[in-house]
């Protein structure tokens, strides 16, 4: 099956003039990407050199007779196959997302991941260590949010979320809280805090009488990435 020939081209253009007096050439590149189709197959620079300055023997650029030398380096970029639509979300509903850890002085594990929960057309976990991550030497809470598992990215797909990650004081105020403002991609799903809070604070104050940890995110925007095929 044979393939429909582009209709249109996408380059960087980049010029050049000789000068012999110096061996080298002077350079000038457009700043724009050019996008060149039916109506508009001719693209270039109004202003390179002044007259004067190239037509001066004495500069260099006309030399022999009155020649000159020329060049141009066209970067032509792949075509384009896809719109990339990024749209935020700041009306988000239910916004707030609750975790309670029971137990929180017997647990045992190192790292302890929430339910899923939708935020954004996306879905989304909060992984802890009660005891602190590798960086964390054992004297403070981990916390961190990441995309769940079963989220799956484009390779040039991004995800920006805004919010409000808490940890809850039991008697209704001075809540530890720090916000978030990042991008999610493939190759980064999750983003958080080695050092959220150090343990010691966290036994004092931050655990209730029966012994749980209280953890909420408030997410205030959330990005959504969508591609549409171009026509």
């Amino acid at each position: 099956m044979e393939s429909t020939p582009p209709t249109e081209a996408f380059a960087e253009l980049r010029f050049y003039v000789y000068n012999k007096k110096e061996n080298k050439y002077f350079t000038i590149q457009d700043v724009e990407v050019k996008r060149f189709n039916a109506l508009r197959m001719v693209w270039g620079l109004l202003k390179v050199l002044s007259y004067d300055t190239f037509t001066n023997p004495e500069n260099g650029f006309i030399f022999e007779g009155g020649e000159c030398e020329f060049g141009v380096d066209v970067l032509v970029a792949p075509p384009l196959t896809n719109w990339e639509i990024l749209s935020f979300d700041e009306k988000l509903s239910p916004p707030k997302f609750s975790w309670n850890l029971k137990n929180f002085s017997e647990l045992k594990e190192d790292v302890y991941t929430s339910n899923k929960y939708p935020m954004g057309g996306k879905e989304w976990v909060l992984k802890l260590y009660p005891k602190g991550n590798s960086r964390a030497d054992g004297k403070y809470l981990s916390l961190y949010v990441h995309l769940a598992d079963s989220e799956t990215l484009k390779s040039d797909e991004k995800n920006f979320k805004q919010g409000h990650v808490r940890v809850l004081n039991p008697l209704g105020s001075n809540h530890v809280e720090v916000q978030s403002s990042c991008w999610y991609k493939e190759s980064s799903r999750g983003w958080g805090w080695d050092h959220f809070l150090s343990i010691a604070n966290l036994r004092k104050t931050y655990l209730d009488k029966e012994d749980a940890l209280n953890v909420e995110i408030e997410f205030k925007v959330v990005s959504a990435t969508k591609y549409s095929p171009i026509i």
